[in-house]
Parts: C-alpha cells; structure tokens; sequence
C-alpha cells in the first residue's frame, strides 16, 4: 500500500491541517497495515505556478524542447508518478479566504494533464487517476460545514472526480480561531471523524 500526503498550509510548523493528515495516515496504518509513506509539504516546498512559460514547455513536443523547458515539465511528470502509484491519498487543506491554498491549486494544476490523468472522450472527461481512496483534513477558524461559504469541499469534489478520484471523505476541524474551547472541542471533533471513517475500511486493490 502506498500512502501519498499532501500537506499545503503557508505554516507548515504549526498547522493542524498537516497535524490532523498525519492522524489519518497513521490509522489508515494501524487499520490496513504498513505502507510505504510519502509526505509531500507544499509549504516548505511549494509547487511552481502554472505561468505562460510553463505551458510553453508543456505544448512544446518533448523532442523540441529546450533543457529549461525539459526541466520545468520534468518537475509535474514526478508529481504525476507520486499520485498515479499511490493507492490511499490523504490531503491536509487548511480554508484561507473561503478557498484552498494557492499552493495546493498550483499542486493541482500540475497534476491535471490530458491524456495523462483524464482524458476527453466522445462522452466527456474522464478521469484516469482511479482506485485510489483519498481524505482531506479540513481546518476552519469559523464554521463553514454544509453552508454555501463553504467553497472548499464542492471545489475539491469536482476537480478530485474529474482526475478520476470520487472516492473522498472530508475530515472537518472548525471554529479553531473563536477561542481556545472551540479549538479543542474542534480539534477532538476532527479525530473522532477520523477514527470514525478509517475503521473497518479496506484499501482498494
């Protein structure tokens, strides 16, 4: 089994949002077994935007460009492997300005590519990233679940179906910035989401 975790605060040394997707991938271990673990911190190592020079180098013919460009489209292609081989992904997205980070859309983007991880068929789209189960830790200072501020979840919903992952629960942690009790009481809340959707579930093969 291999576990890919996307941590993607601008505070990776005190996020709860990492904190809470490290819980997660800790009982994904204790409930299937031990697998191989990759952490990916968009914090300490963000993800370059998708700007005019890198969809340069992507149109580009792979034979036609130049070490730059090579180099630039070099950096999604590992991306790319990371989530194509993993079977359980588990996101730590943290709400900044009612969306998700800049740098988790700059991850997103990269890992978006036709023909690659969807592709467009007489019917529509169609998502290759498939088999996979994913989790996403959600860290609010207020509380935002199942309200129409909530612009995270139908985001991530979306654009996770359409690379061909609909298997997504959401993990919510929220009302961490209205005072130290909500924090707690918020934070507790979130694992005892975590423990309640990992137990008993199986991988799929």
């Amino acid at each position: 089994m291999n576990i890919l975790q996307i941590n993607s605060s601008s505070r990776p040394d005190a996020s709860h949002s990492a904190r809470l997707a490290s819980a997660i991938v800790e009982r994904v271990q204790s409930n299937q077994g031990k697998g191989q673990v990759t952490v990916r911190d968009l914090g300490r190592t963000p993800v370059a935007e998708l700007d005019e020079a890198a969809l340069q180098a992507l149109f580009t013919p792979a034979e036609q460009r130049t070490a730059e460009q090579a180099e630039r489209v070099a950096i999604d292609d590992a991306l790319i492997a990371e989530i194509q081989s993993a079977d359980v992904v588990v996101l730590g997205v943290p709400m900044y300005n009612f969306g998700v980070p800049a740098q988790l859309k700059n991850w997103i983007d990269a890992i978006a590519r036709a023909r690659v991880t969807f592709t467009y068929t007489e019917k529509g789209p169609v998502g290759l990233l498939t088999g996979k189960k994913v989790y996403v830790a959600l860290t609010r200072g207020g509380r935002y679940r199942n309200t129409p501020a909530d612009t995270q979840v139908p985001y991530l919903k979306t654009v996770l179906a359409f690379l061909g992952m609909s298997d997504v629960q959401f993990v919510y942690a929220e009302g961490l910035a209205m005072g130290p009790q909500a924090e707690q009481d918020g934070l507790a809340d979130a694992q005892a989401q975590i423990d309640e959707l990992v137990l008993g579930e199986v991988v799929p093969a």
